[in-house]
């Protein structure tokens, strides 16, 4: 399990699986626990490359968001 540790955010980290280019877990840890549920379960059977490039960049406060902070993540995951 990848664990993230957020910036900017409500949220406080990340935790991520990803197995053959596909995201298999995702939970988004502390935030607004509605929006972070719905952004880890669309994020889920999806290609984590895809999730990427569709969230990143998007803002709410201070640069980034939850959304944001998953693109990230993703990109941490890789590295």
């Amino acid at each position: 399990m990848f664990n993230y540790k957020c910036r900017g955010t409500c949220s406080t980290s990340i935790d991520l699986e990803i197995q053959d280019g596909i995201i298999t877990f995702c939970r988004i840890n502390d935030g607004c626990k509605g929006n972070t549920q719905g952004v880890a379960k669309l994020a889920l059977g999806r290609p984590a490359e895809e999730v990427a490039a569709t969230l990143e960049g998007i803002q709410c406060r201070g640069g980034t968001s939850c959304p944001d902070q998953l693109a990230q993540a993703i990109k941490a995951y890789h590295d």
